[in-house]
């Protein structure tokens, strides 16, 4: 006679929450309002500096104060342009498909930009950046699975002066299909580059519809926007496109050495491209960023591994989030020159800590040397990193099926849990699982040969760059691109010229 399984028992419980990922928090409620407070004054009583007479003319028909060049913004103005900001984005692919939703506490790892200097992995040496090394940057994020969108790794020191936009975007949109962030050098090439990126959409709608790239205009802290600052604002919000305000705020040298000034002085910085981005075009999409930066007071050199980087990044986010604007962040950069121990140090403080922040758009995993240098190797390394912080950050669930009461009673003392189909069932799913680190035994890491983490994270680049074949672009949009490489290569060296 056949038993009949007992079915289980369903049960309501109302009001529950049975997953909560982990977070912090840097201010308290009151704590926000003052810095908010404090960057609404910044931008009305101190204001900002721009030479360009068509953004003084628009600013000063919305109301704004202009006495020669120096702006300062009512805060009625700066609130009515924060209302019709977007509250968040979501950025595909380029092949269309869903890639990033830029909002609330979604974070998103990228790439490092726009560094003189590679280090090349093959033999450890440090030289000028090449066209090349920016494929190969594209193709090893490319193959990251934890790395979400792409910059140009470095800037291209062997094409001619003020195109180096318009050769990397074309190099970075075929070695990966993710998501691209780009600096542009000129407006005419930002125009460029959004030129090159309807070709690959299919056209300027559709690159509308679906962006996949996000432009980075930055102004130059305290408060001064430059002409081609503003012009490519303008480029990205006559389109319709997302940006980044890109402002730099280094503590101590370009902004109070006080966090909380740093902090409303990046929040300031940011309500000033904004607003210029809105009265340009009402509803574009604009991030409330900016760059939080540390001046090492013995070597007057910047710091990327700093504690305050990231604790200022967090605070300056923390603001934004209030606004329930986008945010931007930079984590997975070293001060190192090598791929040691302080690399891994300072790369996996900010990973982590910033993706507990909450921040959305999170930049510069590769940076070594405060910047100076893109490292391929650091990236693979930070791709490792950013996997364990996903699994910490995305905390525990609590329900009936995880707390296994049942199985516990089932395996009673002194038993094991090896064989239960509980543990078969969620393994995978519970246990991050490496694929650098070393947790073997003794005698096997012996056996292969006594690796460190810098020689697997160098073998795993080396493969990377040796077997990874990204999806290919068609011959006809390549073309295409060339075609439009060489065109605007031809007018940006004239302009030059001329200037």
């Amino acid at each position: 006679m056949k038993r009949k399984r007992r079915k289980r028992t369903t049960m309501l419980q109302s009001g529950q929450t049975q997953s909560s990922s982990i977070r912090m928090r840097i201010f308290s409620d009151d704590q926000i309002w003052e810095i908010k407070q404090a960057a609404f004054d910044i931008v009305e009583k101190v204001g900002f500096v721009c030479f360009h007479k068509e953004a003084q003319k628009m600013l000063a028909d919305a109301g704004a104060w202009v006495k020669a060049d120096r702006i300062r913004l009512p805060r009625h103005i700066a609130e009515a342009c924060l209302a019709t900001t977007p509250k968040g984005w979501t950025i595909y692919d380029r092949d269309g498909r869903r890639a990033m939703e830029v909002e609330g506490r979604k974070s998103h790892y990228g790439t490092s930009t726009a560094s003189p200097y590679t280090r090349d992995v093959y033999t450890g040496e440090i030289r000028a950046t090449g066209l090349t090394d920016i494929a190969n940057g594209a193709r090893v994020a490319d193959a990251c699975e934890n790395i979400d969108f792409v910059m140009p790794m470095g800037s291209s020191s062997d094409v001619p002066l003020n195109t180096a936009d318009v050769n990397e975007f074309p190099t970075v949109a075929a070695n990966t299909t993710k998501p691209m962030v780009f600096i542009g050098y000129t407006p005419l090439g930002c125009a460029y580059v959004y030129e090159m990126a309807a070709v690959v959409a299919g056209g300027m709608d559709a690159l509308k519809e679906k962006p996949f790239v996000i432009a980075y205009p930055e102004g130059i802290a305290p408060l001064f926007y430059p002409d081609d600052t503003i012009e490519r604002i303008f480029v990205s919000a006559d389109r319709f496109m997302p940006q980044l305000p890109g402002s730099t705020i280094q503590a101590g040298a370009t902004g109070p050495v006080t966090l909380a000034g740093v902090t409303a002085q990046m929040t300031a910085e940011a309500i000033i491209h904004i607003v210029i981005a809105q009265l340009r075009n009402p509803g574009c999409p604009v991030a409330m960023s900016a760059n939080a930066a540390v001046l090492n007071m013995t070597t007057a050199l910047n710091t990327m591994g700093a504690p305050e980087l990231s604790l200022g990044q967090c605070a300056q986010a923390e603001v934004a989030q209030s606004f329930n604007l986008p945010t931007w962040g930079l984590a997975g950069a070293t001060d190192s020159k090598g791929l040691d121990a302080q690399a891994g140090l300072e790369a996996a403080f900010s990973i982590l800590s910033q993706g507990m922040g909450g921040l959305n758009l999170i930049h510069d995993v590769g940076y070594m040397a405060a910047g100076m240098i893109c490292s391929l190797e650091q990236l693979v390394m930070g791709n490792e990193i950013i996997g364990m912080a996903k699994r910490f950050v995305s905390g525990i669930t609590v329900n009936r099926e995880t707390l296994a009461r049942d199985v516990i009673e089932a395996v009673g003392p002194r038993g094991h849990f090896l064989q239960q189909r509980h543990t078969m069932n969620h393994f995978k799913d519970e246990l991050w699982r490496p694929g650098l680190l070393d947790q073997t035994a003794i005698e096997t890491w012996t056996q292969a040969g006594r690796q460190t983490m810098a020689d697997r994270t160098r073998d795993a680049t080396v493969s990377i760059l040796e077997s990874h074949t990204p999806k290919a672009l068609s011959d006809k949009t390549m073309a295409e691109l060339e075609r439009l490489r060489r065109e605007a290569e031809r007018e940006l060296l004239a302009q030059l010229e001329k200037a």
